[in-house]
């Protein structure tokens, strides 16, 4: 049975590097400062990336949340492009009965989750819908997680996300995608 806790990847450009702007090792230190276990890894490159997903299968950590920039048909390391069929060969092997969050701009699609949740037993894909600042990014993850384990910290609900998500994407007004498999639907989408 996997753990519900909270497995970061991060990738920045240089220029976000130099501004300090780590989402994810901000992100994973309210975790802590929450009592929610997480592990933080930042990497820059393909190669990278795809050592980082084995430590992240080997972790059985339930949810994974990838901070990075993307394009509606990439992911974007610091140096390298890693298109969703390149994201989809590393990730779907580890992703049966887990979430991934992404903080991305224009990255979480139909595309994205088409990858994603239609090689794997993934319940959900979760992420932005349009630009987001650092910002807000981070406080909208913040807040996310901690609604989420405060309702529950054994397990996260379908019910119970699309609850949270309602509420904090009017208060952040940040628009957000929710892919997740549907018996009658094949790949659901839902816009908050």
């Amino acid at each position: 049975m996997s753990k519900p806790n909270v497995f970061i990847i991060e990738s920045l450009d240089f220029d976000d590097e130099k501004s300090d702007r780590f989402e994810g090792k901000v992100l994973s230190q309210i975790l802590k400062l929450n009592g929610i276990a997480s592990e933080y890894y930042y990497i820059r490159t393909k190669q990278e990336l795809d050592e980082i997903i084995d430590k992240f299968d080997e972790s059985d950590y339930r949810y994974l949340h990838i901070s990075c920039h993307g394009s509606p048909n990439s992911l974007e390391t610091t140096l390298d492009s890693v298109s969703f069929e390149e994201l989809n060969t590393m990730l779907s092997p580890c992703l049966d009965k887990k979430r991934v969050f992404i903080s991305a701009c224009e990255m979480v699609n139909a595309d994205l989750a088409g990858a994603l949740i239609g090689d794997s037993e993934c319940f959900s894909v979760i992420g932005p819908s349009e630009p987001v600042s650092f910002s807000d990014a981070t406080i909208f993850w913040s807040s996310f997680y901690h609604l989420m384990f405060n309702d529950n910290e054994n397990a996260m609900k379908r019910k119970e996300i699309k609850q949270i998500l309602e509420k904090i994407t009017d208060l952040f007004d940040v628009k957000v995608n929710y892919y997740s498999k549907s018996k009658s639907l094949g790949i659901k989408e839902v816009k908050y």
